[in-house]
C-alpha cells in the first residue's frame, strides 16, 4: 500500500456497520465466546483498522417468534461476554461519549444492532427492553415479512409499515435508537422517509442505479436518506456490486455514485463479510450457502474480511478522493450520526 494510504487509514475512524460476526460466535459453547473472537476476528479488527464495529443481531423471517427471540438474547449475551473479556482492546458501547472514550483508549467500539424483528413479534414495548441491553440500531425486517413491515424480497406485494411498524419507528425515535432501513422494502423505506422522525442509516446497502438488484437504493431513496442526515454505507457483497466484476474498484464505483448523489457527508461502509462468517458456520462438508441464488463465497479479491479494509483506502485515493473525503467514508460520517443519534 501507498505510504499516503498507509498513513490515512491508520489516522482516520474506520467504521464497519454491518459484520456478523456474532453468528460464528455464538455457534459455539458460552465459554469459548471470548477467547475465539480474540483469536479469530479481534486480530482482523486490528489489521483491518477498524474502530467502530456495529455488531448485527440477525434473527430472519423464517425463525418463529419464540426462537426468535431466544436467538436474540444469546446474540447480546455474546456481545457482552465478549467484551468482558477483551475489555483491554474493544468496549460494548451505548452512547456517543462511550465511543468516544474508547477510540480514544485505543480500543474498537461495540454498537449492537437488531437486524430484522422477528423475536419481536408486534410487541413495540420491547425495543425499551433491548434498549436496556445495548442495543442501539435496529432494521423492522430481513427479506421476508415481519410484523412491522415487508422486506426487500416482497418489494412485489408494495406494502408499506404496518401499523405496529410506524409505532416501532416512533419508538426507537424515543429512545434515541438509530433505525437501520437495509433489507427494508422500497414501500417500507418511502413510508420510513415521510414519517420524518429523523436521521436513518442504510448499514449495507449498494446502488440501484449501477446494479438493479432489489437489496441496493435507488438514487430516489438514497436522496431521501440524505435529506434525513443519514448515511448510506456501501455493502462488499460481490453479487449486489456487479453481475461479474467483483474487484474493489466497483466498490469505489457505489461509493462515488452514492457520494454523487446523497452527498459525500452520506457514504459510509457496510462491508457484509459473509464469506468469512460463513467460513465459521459452514460444515466442511457442505457445498456452501447461497442467497437467491446468489453464492455467499463470490467476494472481492482481498475483501473477504475485516482484514482488507485498507484496500479500500488505497482504491478511493487513486480514483482521485481527497484524504478529507476518504476519511468521511471510511468512518468520519458515521461516527458523526452515531454521535447526533445516539447522545
Amino acid at each position: 500500500m501507498p505510504t499516503d494510504a498507509s498513513r490515512l487509514h491508520r489516522e482516520a475512524v474506520v467504521a464497519d456497520t454491518h459484520n456478523d460476526l456474532l453468528m460464528a460466535v455464538t455457534v459455539r459453547p458460552p465459554g469459548q465466546w471470548a477467547d475465539y473472537f480474540r483469536a479469530r476476528w479481534l486480530p482482523q479488527l486490528r489489521t483491518g483498522g477498524v474502530n467502530v464495529q456495529v455488531l448485527p443481531v440477525f434473527s430472519g423471517w423464517d425463525h418463529e417468534t419464540d426462537g426468535a427471540l431466544k436467538r436474540t438474547l444469546r446474540m447480546i449475551e455474546a456481545a457482552h461476554r465478549l467484551a468482558e473479556g477483551n475489555a483491554d482492546a474493544v468496549a460494548l458501547c451505548r452512547d456517543a461519549a462511550e465511543i468516544d472514550a474508547a477510540l480514544a483508549g485505543g480500543r474498537v467500539a461495540l454498537v449492537l444492532a437488531l437486524e430484522s424483528c422477528t423475536g419481536i413479534g408486534s410487541d413495540v414495548e420491547l425495543f425499551a427492553t433491548l434498549y436496556r441491553l445495548g442495543v442501539r440500531v435496529a432494521s423492522l425486517t430481513h427479506m421476508g415479512r415481519t410484523a412491522f413491515a415487508d422486506g426487500s424480497g416482497e418489494d412485489a406485494t408494495g406494502g408499506r409499515l404496518t401499523a405496529a411498524g410506524v409505532a416501532a419507528v416512533a419508538e426507537m425515535h424515543r429512545l434515541g435508537m438509530l433505525l437501520d432501513v437495509s433489507h427494508l422494502g422500497a414501500g417500507g423505506v418511502g413510508h420510513v422517509l415521510e414519517l420524518g422522525h429523523g436521521p436513518v442509516i442504510a448499514t449495507h446497502s449498494s446502488a440501484r442505479a449501477l446494479r438493479d438488484h432489489h437489496r441496493n437504493l435507488t438514487d430516489a431513496q438514497l436522496r431521501g436518506i440524505a435529506a434525513t442526515g443519514g448515511v448510506v454505507c456501501v455493502n462488499f457483497f460481490a453479487s449486489f456490486l456487479h453481475e461479474t466484476e467483483h474487484t474493489v474498484d466497483k466498490i469505489v464505483d457505489h461509493i462515488e455514485h452514492i457520494a454523487g448523489v446523497a452527498g459525500i457527508d452520506h457514504v459510509g461502509l457496510g462491508p457484509d463479510f459473509l464469506k468469512e462468517v460463513d467460513a465459521d458456520l459452514t460444515p466442511p462438508w457442505s457445498d456452501g450457502m447461497e442467497v437467491e441464488g446468489l453464492d455467499v463465497h463470490a467476494c472481492v479479491p482481498g475483501l473477504e474480511g475485516p482484514a482488507g479494509l485498507p484496500l479500500v483506502t488505497e482504491a478511493l485515493l487513486r480514483r482521485g478522493f481527497t484524504e478529507e473525503d476518504t476519511a468521511r467514508v471510511l468512518g468520519g460520517n458515521v461516527l458523526a450520526l452515531l454521535r447526533r443519534v445516539l447522545g
